[in-house]
């Protein structure tokens, strides 16, 4: 039998792993009664399928029979897939943090039998190099360390677990004051490439939550520089490098200032977010390049992304996919001169021209397709002669070697995606769209759903590893975004399911906030308790978010009571972290400020389709929007509670603050109502 038990696992990551020479075992108790039982200290190896350098290091040292045998010798070995487990990932990486060394992916920690870490690093190259020292000597000075200097590692151990105790303490308040919003936001600006768009530096990251929050800053107090910075942004990741112009879709990360390399992999959560974000900026600007942008990543994510159950039953979406594909980081999507020349023919000097393509290639030899350089106007004839030429180029990469797919379904990244289809289906009129968001909410209730509990991933036919919060908070606020946008009961449903759950299961009844594991997940060292938002948005801030949406949809008190509770716990940190907080900052605003538009009348009146028309093409950052069929009125002491149809005509109503406008029948009057409502008029 052998000695690496990875083989039995359902996740892509740790069957890659299968095979190695090194005896991993998956994150279990029995993995750590057997570190217990041969005095050994653990080897903790956490990445995901998709992670460039996590391949590097595996094809160095963990297929190596010489450094497997050494890890073997002196550790307990466990490999953990990240996005199965990003509550264990979590309480090591801030470890990793507290040691001083920067995070990421592979992430390599020493624990102790008991799971308390002493040490840690992530990529090591397996002699030394770039700085670092070799894996093998690290195994060897560790283990020594732990065999004959126990009280240096107990005083490790000590310091990191009170440091993780305090990571997880917030400082209260009762609110994050506007006037602190409006020099936050200042200040944040200050932070931002006037060049080339998103934060100074590189590498760059797409940053969707805090160009969000700048989006809410120009429709809130009219700040030109707030719509600057994000519009410069989202035109640079459109037109860069970082973008697949052939099959649509944006890659995790930029590694240079200007978008133009990527870090090839492509995630769910980057794409959902960026998808919504482009659609609430298109609102406002009308810019056809964020339509096709929009347009473009949504069609990469329903035909590449969507995982196929069994014909005809609902399905969700992929996780990830894998920068490398035949070994090598890239290559899927990089192309020569000549291959250009050949595919193409007469229409490839004018490709070249606008997609940067050189004999001497961008990267490497090669050439990374964009349009960074601001292009000249180009005729209907020239972008059609250029969209003719990305058909026949995505025809041909067809063919190539295919990057991994990550196929496990997570549940708070298919809230994102849910969330992001819903809204830019009505926003753009694609029922196709919709109807996706709607299969994959159906997906994840049927699928990965225990009662009122979820769990969070499902692969191969199961659902697996207990919820944690982000996976409530991010279908909370998918299921009322779903309902505001179909007028469905059931999605609304399934949100105050969620969210009763998290409050039970996961609110710090001490201190206020939300924990990231359950009160009864019984083998983590520490819950910890966050609101920073990091590349996928924080779940107190989210949770916060769909707290408020579900107060507006239902008008039960309970709701807003426990979305400013949740604001509160993190308020004293946001003056001195105020980066770190974009999506609690948004869920407060839409808790205050959001502009609920309330439609009453027979869902196909096209005096309701013209008003739900209209409401659409408005931008509101913070519309909440319910539609109420015959019959139907919202809940007593909600400000429009026993409004509806005019006359039997459909009529719309504009509230916030707690009062609603007239009724309104006429779909221009319901946008000049709303953009006045949107600046607090």
């Amino acid at each position: 039998m052998s000695h690496n038990r990875l083989g039995g696992e359902s996740s892509p990551y740790l069957r890659q792993h299968k095979d190695n020479p090194v005896h991993w075992r998956p994150w279990s108790p029995e993995a750590f009664a057997a570190a217990k039982a041969e005095v050994k200290p653990v080897l903790l190896s956490v990445g995901y399928a998709a992670c460039h350098w996590c391949h590097v290091m595996a094809h160095e040292s963990f297929e190596d029979a010489a450094t497997a045998a050494v890890m073997n010798d002196l550790f307990i070995n466990i490999k953990v897939d990240r996005e199965e487990r990003p509550d264990v990932d979590s309480i090591y990486q801030h470890a990793l943090a507290l040691l001083g060394q920067p995070g990421g992916w592979p992430l390599t920690m020493f624990l102790t039998p008991a799971g308390e870490p002493f040490w840690g690093g992530t990529y090591f190259p397996p002699a030394p190099a770039y700085g670092r020292p070799g894996f093998r000597d690290i195994l060897q000075r560790v283990a020594e360390v732990y065999r004959s200097d126990p009280e240096s590692v107990q005083k490790n151990v000590t310091a990191i677990k009170s440091a993780l105790r305090a990571l997880s303490t917030a400082t209260p308040g009762t609110c994050i004051e506007d006037a602190l919003v409006a020099r936050g936001v200042a200040q944040a600006l200050g932070h931002f490439d006037p060049s080339h768009g998103g934060l100074k530096g590189a590498p760059k990251f797409p940053q969707a939550s805090l160009l969000r929050l700048l989006w809410h800053d120009f429709a809130r107090r009219g700040r030109a520089e707030s719509r600057e910075a994000v519009t410069l942004a989202l035109t640079r990741m459109s037109q860069g490098g970082i973008y697949d112009h052939l099959g649509g879709g944006f890659a995790r990360y930029s590694v240079d200032a200007e978008w133009l390399v990527p870090h090839f992999e492509k995630m769910l959560y980057d794409n959902a977010q960026l998808v919504e974000l482009l659609t609430l900026v298109w609102q406002e600007s009308r810019e056809p390049l964020f339509a096709g942008r929009v347009a473009e990543t949504v069609g990469w994510l329903l035909r590449e992304m969507r995982i196929e159950t069994r014909p005809g039953r609902p399905t969700g979406f992929a996780g990830t996919l894998d920068a490398d594909s035949d070994g090598e980081e890239g290559r899927f999507y990089v192309w020569t001169e000549a291959e250009i020349d050949r595919l193409l023919g007469a229409d490839a000097p004018l490709f070249k021209r606008v997609y940067d393509v050189t004999g001497a290639g961008n990267w490497e030899g090669k050439t990374i397709l964009n349009r960074i350089r601001p292009p000249a106007r180009r005729s209907n004839a020239e972008e059609a002669a250029l969209a003719r030429a990305r058909a026949a180029l995505l025809a041909a990469r067809e063919a190539r070697v295919r990057p991994g797919r990550d196929d496990k379904l997570l549940a708070d990244w298919n809230g994102l995606a849910i969330a992001a289809l819903a809204r830019a289906g009505a926003v753009f009129a694609r029922a196709e769209w919709i109807a996706a968001a709607k299969s994959a909410f159906a997906f994840v209730a049927a699928a990965m759903s225990e009662g009122d509990r979820l769990r969070h991933s499902w692969c191969e036919g199961a659902a697996r590893h207990p919820g944690v919060l982000d996976d409530y908070a991010n279908m909370a606020r998918a299921g009322a975004i779903l309902h505001e946008v179909t007028g469905d009961p059931a999605p609304l449903a399934w949100a105050e399911r969620w969210a009763g759950a998290a409050e039970r299961h996961f609110w710090d009844r001490t201190a206020g906030g939300y924990f990231l594991s359950a009160d009864d997940v019984d083998d983590v060292i520490v819950r910890t308790k966050s609101a920073a938002d990091q590349a996928v948005p924080s779940g107190n801030g989210v949770m916060a978010e769909a707290l408020a949406r579900l107060f507006h949809l239902t008008g039960k008190p309970a709701y807003r009571a426990r979305a400013a509770a949740t604001i509160a716990a993190f308020a004293g940190d946001a003056p001195r972290q105020f980066l770190a907080f974009p999506g609690l900052i948004i869920a407060q605003e839409i808790l205050e400020n959001a502009v609920h538009v309330v439609i009453a009348g027979e869902e196909a009146d096209p005096a309701r389709i013209a008003l739900l028309e209209a409401v659409h093409g408005c931008p509101a950052p913070t519309l909440v929007l319910s539609l109420l069929g015959p019959g139907v009125e919202m809940p007593p002491g909600h400000p429009a509670h026993g409004k509806g149809p005019v006359a039997g005509r459909a009529a719309a109503y504009v509230c916030a603050a707690g009062t609603c406008s007239l009724p309104l029948t006429e779909p221009a009057a319901l946008a000049v109502e709303i953009a006045a409502r949107r600046r607090g008029a």
